[in-house]
C-alpha cells in the first residue's frame, strides 16, 4: 500500500503565525473574545486576504462579519506549531550566545525546553547555565538515549559545527536549530533550520545605509 505523501506548508505562512499568536496572547488577556483577520491584518500591518490563507492552515475557520473566537484560534495555531507541548532539548555551545537562549524565558511558551547543555572546553564541564548543567559533548550518545531527546540548538564556531552535528546526528538527534554559521551535511531524515544572524545585520545596515545617502 502507498503512502500518503506529507503535505508540505508555505514556509513564509508559518513564520507569520508566530507573530498572530503572539496578538492573540496578548489581546486575549485584554479581555478579547473574538479576532477577524481584518484586524489581524491591520495591527500587523499585512494583507487580510493573506492573513485568512495563513490562518486556514491550522484548520479553524472564522464565521463571515463575526471573525475567529479568539481561544480556539490560539490553540489551533498553538497545535499546528506544536507549542502546546513541551519538547525538550539540548544546547551544544555554552558560549554568550548558548547563554542568552538557555536564559531566554519565552521559548518555555514556544513548546521548548532547553534541559541541558554541551561543550567540549572542560574548564565549563561541570557548571551551569541558568539551572542546566555542562556536559561534555561525548555525553550526547548516552544522554539523549536516556531522556528521549531527538531536538538540538548548535551555537558553536562554524570550525566546530560539523563535526558537532556529527556527534547529534549520530546520538539520534532528528532536528537541528542552527546558529553557526556554517552549512551543515546530515542525512535528508536530519532537518536544519539554520538561523543567519549575519544575513539579517546584513540587510538592515544596507538598508539604513540606503536611507542615509
Amino acid at each position: 500500500m502507498r503512502s500518503e505523501p506529507k503535505r508540505q506548508f508555505p514556509h513564509p505562512s508559518i513564520r507569520r503565525l508566530p507573530s498572530y499568536l503572539r496578538l492573540l496572547r496578548q489581546l486575549r488577556t485584554e479581555g478579547a473574545q473574538k479576532i477577524s483577520c481584518t484586524r489581524i491584518a491591520r495591527e500587523l500591518d499585512l494583507d487580510s486576504t493573506q492573513v485568512r490563507k495563513d490562518l486556514a492552515l491550522t484548520g479553524v475557520t472564522g464565521r463571515p462579519r463575526i471573525g475567529y473566537e479568539l481561544t480556539p484560534l490560539v490553540d489551533a495555531i498553538e497545535g499546528f506549531l506544536g507549542w502546546n507541548s513541551f519538547t525538550d532539548a539540548f544546547l551544544v555551545g555554552s558560549g554568550s550566545l548558548g547563554h542568552a537562549l538557555i536564559g531566554y524565558e519565552n521559548f518555555q511558551q514556544c513548546g521548548m525546553n532547553i534541559v541541558a547543555a554541551f561543550d567540549v572546553d572542560e574548564g565549563k564541564i561541570g557548571q551551569s547555565i541558568h539551572g542546566r548543567k555542562i556536559y561534555h559533548l561525548r555525553d550526547i550518545p548516552s544522554m539523549a538515549k536516556q531522556m528521549n531527546v531527538v531536538m538540538g540548538v548548535l551555537t558553536v564556531p562554524a570550525s566546530s559545527a560539523q563535526a558537532a552535528a556529527d556527534v547529534m546526528v549520530a546520538s539520534g538527534i532528528q532536528g537541528i536549530w542552527n546558529f553557526a554559521p556554517a552549512k551543515l551535511d546530515v542525512p535528508e531524515n536530519v532537518l536544519v533550520e539554520n538561523v543567519e544572524l549575519v544575513s539579517s545585520l546584513a540587510v538592515l545596515s544596507v538598508t539604513m545605509n540606503g536611507r542615509n545617502r
